[in-house]
């Protein structure tokens, strides 16, 4: 077991855990040490997991790679079976790298920082869970203990009605996930093999039709609500606005994409026909998830608001191009989801900072923070260009690949709402120039911001990371291209052999 790459994934973060315990919790430079130190071999596992992938994959047409599968609980068929593909190596690598920015954003926090790296630590490793299982049922284990902390951390250290979020989103995530539930059992049970492995399944005779429907839509709705899909997406702007910084980087940078890749691994794969059937149900939530959050986004003053609709708005983007069920739509979907990861991480990071001096994150009482901190305000407005698709920035990328792979060999109704989607890229624009320019241009707003602070050295390290991350998509797509394509055969063979 320990000597596949990919269990030391879950490994680190119950180590670096394991570090925290023996830790005072008055011993801040110790508490940071095993943070850093954790997150960075995290990051260096990402990376070095990401070539050999792409060597090895030069050379071996697997579904998946590094494959490995364990007993866990035999009366039950439950096996910890772990693989990658190339979706899988991405979504790890931008996990490691908001989990290694969010260490630094929160270099100073307290109370408690030893508990609350306790429980981030925790979070991490329900995600790093989650994005290597190929068991249905251990995949739905990690996807429930990456939603468990979410409580404590921010009903305890989290600002604002933070009680309240704590339990909305904590009771809409478990509604969801007892939708989801009920549809891997249905999937297990009306497979005909006994096993909760994807791959055995996904090679197992077809389920039957009628029960597809039913399932898919179960399991969609169920991923769909952490992916923030319209109207299940009401906990995601309180959650994100009352967290802490490295919670609502995590949260909204990788907790929401396991929504959309749940979706992309189980609903669509292993349901096929009937997503062909049904997508244009989904099709017109996510579309109005899209509209919806970006005009929601305009007309907010908190910036954690209008940053926490405007992912309402890009996340439904990448469950709208999934339901296209294209391979160059999907391929949309996966860039979406890393480009929306590192922009809203630095988004919420840069808010934190900003709130940290400010303390207000109300846009009508600040202005002119470009001339007292150039630093943070420079980084808003690379974060900003990149939500509203400036070429060179891996939005540009993202939104393009996603509307041009979901207008080709389109009927009208796809069009349609393809069009409509594309009118967010409009108002996006609207609520970042309108934020820019009240937030970071004009006059100061009064005497007491211009004694504030530029960015510290550990906050630069956070926004660093990002913003060339952020940059690298941009300018060098082509490479997330090669590593997710192969991946794509298996899902778009099985939807064209359920037409």
């Amino acid at each position: 077991m320990f000597g596949n790459i990919l269990i030391w994934f879950v490994i680190i973060p119950v180590l670096m855990m394991v570090g925290l315990g023996l830790c005072r919790n008055s011993n801040m430079n110790a508490i940071r040490a095993v943070m850093v130190v954790g997150s960075t071999a995290l990051v260096a596992l990402s990376v070095w997991l990401c070539i050999d992938f792409l060597a090895l994959r030069a050379v071996d047409s697997s579904e998946m790679l590094y494959t490995g599968s364990w007993v866990w609980y035999a009366p039950l068929h439950i096996n910890l079976a772990v693989g990658v593909d190339g979706i899988s190596v991405l979504m790890l690598m931008l996990s490691s790298i908001i989990v290694f920015a969010g260490t630094f954003a929160s270099w100073k926090i307290s109370p408690l920082p030893k508990n609350f790296f306790l429980w981030f630590c925790l979070l991490s490793t329900g995600v790093y869970g989650f994005f290597i299982s190929i068991d249905m049922f251990t995949m739905f284990m990690f996807y429930e203990v990456a939603l468990i902390p979410m409580y404590l951390l921010i009903g305890f250290w989290g600002t604002g009605r933070k009680e309240y979020s704590a339990m909305k989103l904590t009771l809409m995530l478990m509604g969801g996930s007892a939708f989801l539930m009920l549809g891997l059992f249905g999937i297990y049970w009306q497979c005909g093999i006994d096993s909760w492995n994807i791959l055995e399944i996904s090679h197992a005779a077809p389920i039957d039709a009628s029960w597809q429907k039913m399932l898919f839509c179960f399991t969609f709705v169920g991923f769909g609500v952490l992916g923030a899909m319209f109207p299940f997406h009401t906990w995601s702007p309180d959650g994100h606005a009352c967290a802490p910084t490295a919670v609502s980087m995590l949260h909204a940078g990788v907790l929401m994409k396991l929504g959309g890749y749940g979706c992309f691994r189980i609903a669509i794969f292993l349901l096929p026909q009937a997503a062909n059937e049904l997508a244009w149900i989904f099709i017109i939530l996510t579309g109005i998830s899209i509209v919806y959050g970006a005009f929601s986004a305009c007309v907010q003053t908190d910036l954690k608001y209008i940053n926490a609709y405007s992912s309402v708005s890009h996340c439904g983007m990448v469950l709208f191009a999934i339901l296209m069920l294209n391979t160059t739509a999907m391929t949309g979907a996966i860039l979406q989801m890393l480009s929306h990861g590192l922009m809203t991480a630095l988004f919420f990071a840069l808010i934190g900072m900003i709130y940290g001096r400010t303390h207000t994150r109300d846009i009508r009482q600040m202005g002119g923070l470009m001339q007292i901190m150039p630093y943070l305000g420079v980084c808003y407005m690379i974060a900003g260009f990149a939500s509203l698709g400036l070429p060179g920035l891996s939005g540009f990328v993202a939104e393009m690949t996603i509307f041009v792979g979901s207008f080709q060999d389109a009927d009208l109704f796809h069009r349609v709402f393809v069009i409509c989607a594309c009118s967010a890229i409009v108002t996006t624009a609207v609520y970042i120039l309108r934020v820019v320019g009240k937030l970071l241009l004009g006059p100061v707003y009064d005497d007491h911001h211009r004694s504030l602070t530029d960015a510290t050295w550990f906050e630069r390290v956070a926004t660093i990371t990002l913003i060339v991350c952020i940059a690298g998509i941009g300018c060098f797509p082509n490479w997330i291209n090669e590593t997710i394509q192969v991946s794509f055969s298996p899902i778009v063979a099985a939807i064209q052999n359920a037409i």
